[in-house]
C-alpha cells in the first residue's frame, strides 16, 4: 500500500510539473516555428515593451469612433495571412497590389495600422513590424467587441511583394465546402480551424452584391437558395431588393453585428446564414458537426468558441510567416523600404 501510495504521489508531482512547464511554455515563451525561426510571445519585451499598449489604445480609439473598424481589421489580418503568409503585404499601396484588388475593396482600418506604426516608430524606431501590428490589432478588435483575449506570438517581418492577382487564392463568398477545405488545408489549417475562423463573421457586414443572387435566382432556378429560412428571406429581400443598391451592407450575424460570440452558429442552424459559403457550413455534414459542437449538441464533445477562436488565430497567424533575416521591418506600412 505504501509503495502504491508513493507511486501515486510521484505521478501527481510529475503531472503538476508537466502542467507547470506547459503553462510556462505557452505564456512566457512558446516559439511557433516557421521557415525563418519562429514567432514568440513577448518578442518585444526588451526592445519595445509598449508595443501592445500602443496598438490597443490606437485600435480602441478607432473602434469607439467607428465600430466597422473592428471587423475590418479582423478581415484584413485574415486576408493578409492567406496570401503569401502573414507579412503585411495587404497594407502596401499601389494600383496592382493586394490592397487595391477586388476582394479587399471594402476593408476598413488601414489608417489605424498606419497610426499605430507612426507612434511605435517614435518610441522604438525600426523595431516593430507592420505584420505584428496587424496581428495585435486583429486580436484587440475581437476583445473590443466582446470576445476573449489571447496571447499573440510576435516576431514576424514584413514582406517585400504584394500582387493583386494573388487574391484569387482567397476563400470566396460562393466557395463550396470542398473548395473551402482545400484552401484552408493549403495553409495548414484543418476543418475545425475553418469553421472556427469563419465564425469571425459574427461581427461585420457584407454588401448585397455578394449574396443577392441567393434571394431571387439561385443557380439559374428563378427561385431562392433553399438553404435560406423562408421566414428570413423576406428580411433579406427588403434589405436587398432585386435591382437595388448592391453596395448596401447587411449584418453577417443577424442581431449581433457588433458583438463577438457564437450566435453566428445559431443563425447558421436556423437558415440565417447570409453569404453562401457561410450557409454551407450547416448544410454540409462535413462542417455541420463542428457547428453542432460549438452549439453544445448533446452527445458531441463541445467546443468553446471563445477559446477555440484564439487558438485558431494563433495557428493562422503563423502561416508562412517571415522571421529572422527574411523580409524587412518597414518604416511605413504602406510601402516597402
Amino acid at each position: 500500500m505504501m509503495e502504491a501510495s508513493s507511486l501515486n504521489k510521484t505521478g501527481i508531482l510529475l503531472g503538476l510539473l508537466l502542467a507547470t512547464l506547459t503553462n510556462l511554455a505557452l505564456v512566457q515563451g512558446y516559439r511557433y516555428h516557421s521557415g525563418g525561426g519562429g514567432t514568440l510571445v513577448g518578442y518585444y519585451k526588451s526592445t519595445c515593451p509598449t508595443v501592445e499598449s500602443v496598438v490597443q489604445s490606437t485600435v480602441k480609439s478607432a473602434v469607439q469612433a467607428n465600430p466597422t473598424i473592428a471587423p475590418g481589421l479582423l478581415r484584413m489580418f485574415f486576408h493578409d495571412c492567406f496570401i503569401n503568409g502573414c507579412d503585411a503585404s495587404i497594407l502596401i499601396n499601389g494600383s496592382s497590389t493586394e490592397k487595391s484588388a477586388g476582394p479587399n475593396a471594402f476593408l476598413t482600418g488601414f489608417e489605424v495600422i498606419d497610426a499605430a506604426k507612426s507612434q511605435l516608430e517614435k518610441a522604438c524606431p525600426g523595431v516593430v513590424s507592420c505584420s505584428d501590428i496587424l496581428a495585435l490589432a486583429a486580436r484587440d478588435s475581437v476583445v473590443l467587441t466582446g470576445g476573449h483575449s489571447w496571447q499573440v506570438p510576435l516576431g514576424r517581418r514584413d514582406g517585400l511583394v504584394s500582387r493583386g492577382s494573388d487574391t484569387a487564392n482567397l476563400p470566396a463568398f460562393n466557395d463550396s465546402i470542398s473548395v473551402q477545405i482545400k484552401k484552408f488545408a493549403d495553409k495548414g489549417l484543418d476543418i475545425q480551424d475553418l469553421v472556427t475562423l469563419v465564425g469571425g463573421h459574427t461581427i461585420g457586414t457584407a454588401a448585397c452584391a455578394l449574396f443577392s443572387y441567393r434571394l431571387y435566382n439561385f443557380n439559374n432556378t428563378n427561385r431562392p437558395d433553399p438553404d435560406i429560412n423562408s421566414s428570413f428571406l423576406p428580411q433579406l429581400r427588403a434589405l436587398c431588393p432585386n435591382g437595388g443598391n448592391v453596395l448596401r451592407r447587411v449584418a453577417l450575424d443577424t442581431g449581433s453585428v457588433n458583438s463577438f460570440g457564437e450566435s453566428f452558429y445559431a443563425n447558421l442552424k436556423y437558415g440565417r446564414g447570409v453569404i453562401e459559403s457561410d450557409a454551407k457550413l450547416w448544410s454540409d455534414p462535413t462542417t455541420q458537426r463542428f457547428v453542432k459542437r460549438f452549439l453544445g449538441y448533446r452527445g458531441l464533445r463541445g467546443l468553446r468558441f471563445d477559446v477555440e477562436f484564439g487558438r485558431a488565430m494563433v495557428k493562422m497567424g503563423n502561416v508562412e510567416v517571415k522571421t529572422g533575416k527574411q523580409g524587412e521591418i518597414r518604416r511605413i506600412c504602406a510601402a516597402t523600404n
